[in-house]
């Protein structure tokens, strides 16, 4: 998928949804190489406790989905 985006004068640019979805994170890492920019999303560990606080899940449980995102980024990503 393709599309073009504007940069505003602040140097703001808004991301396709589908981009956005794609991501499933509301940071990214940003990497420039040569002219390419590439957007990595940075899975927090502190967003992963968002659920717990709200006391919408326990703490068991939050706990291993962070194990799992960790093993899972270690497996998949050594670049």
């Amino acid at each position: 998928m393709t599309v073009t985006a504007k940069i505003t004068s602040k140097g703001q640019l808004t991301i396709p949804r589908a981009a956005r979805m794609a991501l499933k994170s509301d940071t990214v890492e940003v990497e420039i190489q040569g002219d390419i920019v590439v957007l990595r999303p940075v899975k927090s560990v502190a967003g992963a406790l968002a659920g717990y606080a709200r006391g919408k899940e326990p703490f068991e449980d939050v706990r291993a989905k962070v194990w799992q995102e960790v093993a899972d980024e270690k497996a998949g990503g050594a670049s």
